[in-house]
């Protein structure tokens, strides 16, 4: 099969920054669709992944370069900010197979006001929204159309706007479990997420101390994580992505508290999937296809552990 990976920031090179974990995902697909016997195809405004076959992309040309590659291929996944993932799998869907989220459900997963109501609905926990801050209480606030731990902080006071919203701090374990969504879910792994508080100032430039700002950062994983509640948290995001009727590889993003509560879904690959696919004996290609083309396995085979941090992904992956 010919197979295009699209990687929004590798097809663009809008944000340098987003680079390296941008393509440490579309090297690991690539490879492994590879090493199952197919051709792999990717936009790419500069970087090189060293496997498949490069098709020259700019942030203006992009969405065009996908529609029009994705004619010629027998499938396509696309990797991209969760507000962009809806139209661009859309155009995915109108010229070839989807191996990812329909546009639909990568619309819901997006919208952190939809997602939140729809995992409330089935009965699964989330962090409440807040209308309005309480004394003595914390509260993350982060952009309602957004992705990772992107413009994310954690305050004490905050003003309601459109662009952002403010959810209910809980304290626990940060935690991602990381599976394929489908007819039957197949969970993968549970991984620990690494992330930073830093101080700085609020958002209009004042005294900290003020409102106690931080800044809420990303920086690695360790697949897998082992705790005896797994069962529980496999069984959480299983009913996510069926509450939210997603589809291919997903990662749903939890703090572990008394109980597991879901902060963010990303219906598309995550940077997880580069440790994931360290530890599993199974080729995250092959199981992406069967997915959709076929029946996947009860489950998979995880031997030892890996960990990275978003500097060793700089050091693979950046570009000078």
């Amino acid at each position: 099969m010919k197979i295009l990976v699209a990687e929004f920031a590798v097809g663009t090179d809008i944000d340098k920054s987003l680079i390296p974990e941008g393509a440490a995902m579309l090297k690991t697909l690539a490879e492994s669709f590879v090493r199952v016997g197919h051709e792999v195809y990717y936009p790419s405004a500069g970087t090189e992944i060293g496997t498949g076959t490069s098709l020259k992309s700019t942030a203006e040309s992009f969405r065009q370069v996908v529609e029009r590659e994705a004619k010629k291929c027998d499938a396509g996944l696309l990797i991209a900010p969760d507000g962009m993932l809806p139209e661009l799998n859309r155009i995915l869907e109108e010229n070839t197979v989807n191996l990812g989220c329909s546009p639909e459900s990568a619309a819901c997963c997006a919208d952190k006001v939809l997602c939140t109501k729809a995992l409330k609905k089935a009965g699964i926990y989330a962090p409440g929204i807040a209308e309005k801050a309480e004394k003595g209480k914390k509260y993350v606030i982060k952009p309602r159309f957004g992705c990772g731990a992107e413009a994310t902080d954690l305050v004490t006071e905050f003003e309601k706007t459109e662009e952002f919203i403010a959810s209910e701090y809980i304290e626990g374990k940060h935690l991602s479990v990381s599976l394929i969504a489908g007819k039957k879910p197949l969970p993968l792994t549970v991984n620990r997420q690494f992330i930073e508080f830093e101080e700085k100032k609020d958002r209009e430039g004042k005294n900290p101390e003020k409102n106690r700002v931080s800044g809420i950062k990303y920086n690695g994983s360790l697949t897998p994580y082992k705790t005896s509640r797994k069962d529980e948290l496999y069984e959480t995001a299983i009913s996510t992505v069926k509450c939210l009727d997603c589809f291919g590889y997903m990662g749903v993003d939890i703090v572990l508290s008394d109980r597991p509560y879901v902060v963010d879904v990303n219906p598309r690959p995550t940077a997880s999937l580069f440790g994931i696919s360290r530890v599993m004996r199974e080729e995250i290609g092959e199981l992406i296809l069967k997915n959709r083309f076929g029946e996947l396995p009860d489950s998979v085979q995880i031997e030892g552990e890996y960990h990275f941090s978003k500097d060793m992904l700089g050091e693979l992956f950046g570009r000078n």
